[in-house]
């Protein structure tokens, strides 16, 4: 995902007004993934999510003294949601990877089925036994509905932590917090 344009930025600008407008359009990006990323089926939207819960954390880590606490609390919040959307992403990649190996398992034994039936009219079911990897699919199948529940339990956790950053006004209070920032600037640097 390509991060969003910032415009207006100043060289000659002081570090927080620059910063402001970065934390915005990171804010407003990762914001514009919702409701999308509340769909299950939208892996795209859920891992772009997490990409722009990763620059909007890492702008919040090098900046967010310019912005008093709350600043503190967002980075926290980004980094919760960044590291949950991972987790998310990770079932995602691994669960196509373990169907692949398992059609390959299943391809390698019906190939070896095929060969051990030779010349017979139809397939002896006590063959199955002496596939090779007999013993290996009940264990990628397991693994299988391991990851998909893992993901679903996972998703579930994703919607129920926006759902309480919006009712706590993460948005709005992360947009007021770079917004209202003059009585941190007055503050001498310790």
């Amino acid at each position: 995902m390509k991060a969003r344009r910032v415009d207006g930025l100043d060289p000659e600008g002081t570090l927080a007004d620059n910063a402001e407008r970065i934390v915005r359009v990171r804010l407003d990006e990762l914001c514009s993934f919702m409701p999308a990323a509340a769909q299950p089926a939208e892996v795209v939207a859920l891992h772009d999510m997490r990409i722009a819960a990763k620059r909007l954390r890492y702008i919040l880590e090098v900046t967010g003294a310019c912005f008093g606490p709350y600043a503190k609390t967002a980075t926290k919040h980004a980094k919760q949601l960044q590291d949950l959307l991972g987790e998310i992403h990770d079932c995602d990649v691994q669960i196509p990877e373990t169907v692949a190996f398992a059609e390959q398992l299943q391809a390698a034994d019906a190939a070896a089925l095929h060969e051990a039936a030779g010349p017979a009219p139809d397939l002896d079911p006590a063959l199955l036994k002496q596939t090779p990897h007999a013993r290996d699919h009940a264990g990628m199948a397991a693994l299988q509905v391991h990851l998909r529940a893992r993901r679903m339990l996972l998703f579930d956790r994703f919607v129920e932590l926006w759902d309480d950053y919006e009712r706590k006004g993460f948005r709005a209070r992360l947009e007021y917090a770079v917004g209202e920032r003059a009585g941190v600037e007055s503050q001498p640097q310790r």
